[in-house]
């Protein structure tokens, strides 16, 4: 066994001392692990917990009352979108929810108005939605790609604000997430995606051409939180080279934005680092 082994080997006295957080403490010194980075995935966890525990009760009051929440979360190619959801609805009832990530457009679905494939998934009374992309797909993947025309691009940029406001005016609650992350670390989460077997299904066409294709991602990107973040229904911009921190500040902004039964009560803070999550024309 090697040096390294042998640093990670459990002795019985070490299984008895386990089941405190002290006695880990402990073994982790002993055992010379990486301390720092160890209690702040431990701090991560417990944070998330706590959310986890708000989440439900909001998801509670939302049955109660008959709400319907809409969650969009839009961002660029490896931004995290897919596993903040995840993370987000881990502990959900499944009853209650719904991931909606929709594949690209059948013929049928081509010559229906753009909207009328994506009003299909919309939350009824007690539900909550949860988007992986969006319509929003037409406001910056599209156009960069080449897979609509200049005609359809303004036309969805003209009709999306009333769309959304209708929507509302009917009582769904929308929060749209914009993730941000630098072209560094789309570079590293991209070849993170190439050299690991059980990430390679995430690599597809558009994604090998994301970074050649930035400045255009980012020209689409400005005009469309420019003109598409209302004063009702406005882009919450995320910094997300962080995945952990991400997914915290989702989650928290969500629960701190709506009044629910038993909010009073939290143990955990509810107030968003606005350092990394923040309304788009607040920065």
């Amino acid at each position: 066994m090697s040096k390294k082994d042998q640093e990670f080997v459990l002795t019985e006295e070490d299984l008895r001392r386990i089941n405190s957080k002290e006695g880990i403490l402990e073994i982790l010194k002993a055992k010379e692990y990486k301390l720092d980075k160890i209690l702040n995935e431990l701090g991560y966890l417990e944070e998330m917990e706590g959310l986890d525990i708000e989440m439900i009760k909001l998801q509670n009051w939302m049955i109660n009352s008959n709400k319907r929440v809409l969650i969009i979360f839009e961002g660029r190619d490896a931004a995290g979108k897919g596993g903040t959801i995840q993370r987000f609805a881990e502990n959900l009832m499944p009853r209650y929810h719904r991931v909606v990530a929709l594949p690209k457009p059948t013929e049928t679905e081509k010559g229906q108005w753009y909207f009328q494939r994506y009003i299909n998934q919309l939350p009824t009374a007690d539900e909550i939605v949860l988007f992986d992309r969006s319509w929003y797909n037409r406001a910056i993947v599209e156009p960069v790609n080449g897979f609509c025309t200049k005609e359809q691009y303004h036309h969805f940029m003209q009709q999306v604000n009333e769309f959304e406001r209708m929507l509302i005016d009917d009582g769904i609650i929308i929060f749209k997430f914009w993730l941000d992350i630098s072209k560094e670390e789309q570079a590293k989460r991209f070849e993170d995606r190439r050299t690991d077997p059980l990430k390679q299904w995430k690599i597809g066409p558009v994604d090998a051409k994301a970074q050649d294709l930035w400045d255009n991602y980012t020209h689409y990107r400005d005009q469309m939180l420019n003109k598409t973040s209302s004063k009702i229904c406005p882009w919450i911009f995320v910094k997300a080279d962080s995945k952990k921190k991400t997914r915290l500040e989702c989650n928290r902004y969500v629960l701190n934005a709506l009044e629910y039964e038993g909010k009073e009560t939290s143990s955990v803070n509810l107030k968003p680092n606005d350092e990394v999550i923040r309304i788009y024309q607040e920065w």
